[in-house]
């Protein structure tokens, strides 16, 4: 039986982590799941949507929100954790600090490093600091799975071996389809699904809504806070006020930089258009994925949301100006908007006038995966206990 340590910090770890500790453990080994605190309000529920955990928790008491900060604690208290279990193998996913640190301190203590979502590259400094944070934990890991063939590039371009590399696929897909299964399996047996499992606010404005397209829209990126958010909401109302049969929910990021910056902009619309606007709190997995399934399409800056949108078929505008998931702007599935106003606008009302154009843009086949990801990389670690 081999041990594995799982640091997971944040929403997008949590999810897709799942899948794989899911498979470790049916494969008879022990998964020890260490939660770093990084997003301490949502990870409650998803640890228990997804029956793993946390052994281990770390209480961040941060003095200022400083990146240095964070990584500062995060590294004393993960450092400590690797040292005192002794693991076999240190699991990090994706590019968030908690996945840098984890890599680190399994570096430290000479414990093998394995990257779940490796060679991701925007080749800029964006997004920040989430694009340095995967460079430098391809320099400390020993295995590193790649999404794709591109991604996997991406890694031998840096002088990654090739030996060390697997082409796997999205652990995302696997949770997003998943959790599809769930909710569809509750859904056939309560006429009332949808109502139980998003926040009251949402079911209640949505339950209004029946007939009329729902674009859903996130956006968190530290770049994208001030102007660049302001202009989201913006395009917003314009496109409201365009097309009289749209209706927006918008779950708010926690941080008040994005409520500070949207809310004003929304609260200004006119009346008749504010009323098919939904502002709402963060909501939790299985309401993001019953909402995907029930948007038109979705307006985005998370990486995660690209993918699963893939994964449930439905078209993506890509509120950035550069992706590292170009797979699923290359297939058709999604559109690089950025946060320009007109922009925006343009591109959302050709999916809401152009049928052809908006049946071109759901994939039959998701460009990051079949679901069955965390089988190949649960494979190739097994391959070596």
């Amino acid at each position: 039986m081999t041990t594995y340590l799982a640091c997971l910090g944040t929403r997008p770890e949590i999810i897709k982590m799942a899948p794989l500790h899911r498979e470790l453990k049916l494969r008879g080994h022990r998964v020890v799941v260490l939660h770093t605190g990084q997003h301490a309000e949502v990870a409650e529920v998803l640890y228990q949507f997804f029956d793993m955990g946390p052994d281990l928790r770390l209480v961040l008491e941060r003095r200022t929100p400083r990146l240095g900060d964070l990584t500062a604690l995060l590294l004393e208290g993960v450092d400590r954790v690797v040292a005192e279990t002794q693991p076999d193998v240190v699991l990090v996913q994706g590019d968030t600090t908690s996945a840098l640190v984890g890599a680190l301190s399994g570096y430290y203590n000479n414990k093998p490093v394995a990257h779940i979502e490796a060679g991701l590259r925007t080749g800029t400094r964006e997004p920040f600091p989430e694009e340095k944070n995967r460079e430098l934990i391809a320099r400390l890991a020993h295995w590193h799975f790649a999404p794709t063939a591109r991604t996997r590039d991406n890694l031998l371009r840096e002088g990654i071996a090739d030996a060390c590399i697997s082409v796997v696929g999205n652990t995302v897909i696997d949770a997003a389809r998943w959790t599809q299964q769930r909710l569809q399996a509750h859904a056939s047996s309560s006429p009332s699904a949808l109502s139980s499992v998003v926040p009251a606010l949402v079911a209640e404005f949505l339950g209004l809504q029946t007939s009329q397209r729902l674009l859903l829209v996130t956006a968190h990126r530290r770049e994208s806070w001030g102007e660049p958010i302001r202009n989201i909401a913006a395009a917003i109302g314009q496109l409201l006020a365009a097309h009289g049969d749209l209706v927006v929910v918008w779950p708010l990021h926690p941080n008040p930089a994005v409520s500070l910056a949207v809310r004003p902009v929304i609260d200004a619309l006119p009346d008749d258009l504010r009323q098919r606007v939904c502002l709402t709190e963060p909501v939790d997995y299985p309401a993001l994925i019953s909402l995907l399934e029930r948007c038109y399409f979705t307006l985005t800056d998370s990486g995660g949301i690209q993918e699963e949108a893939s994964a449930l078929k439905r078209p993506v505008l890509i509120a950035r100006d550069s992706t590292e998931r170009q797979e699923l702007v290359e297939a058709g599935g999604a559109v690089l908007v950025g946060t320009d106003i007109s922009r925006i606008v343009t591109e959302a009302a050709r999916l809401l006038r152009d049928d052809g154009a908006y049946r071109s843009m759901q994939l039959e086949t998701s460009p990051f995966g079949d679901g069955h990801t965390a089988q190949y990389i649960a494979d190739r670690l097994c391959a070596v206990d």
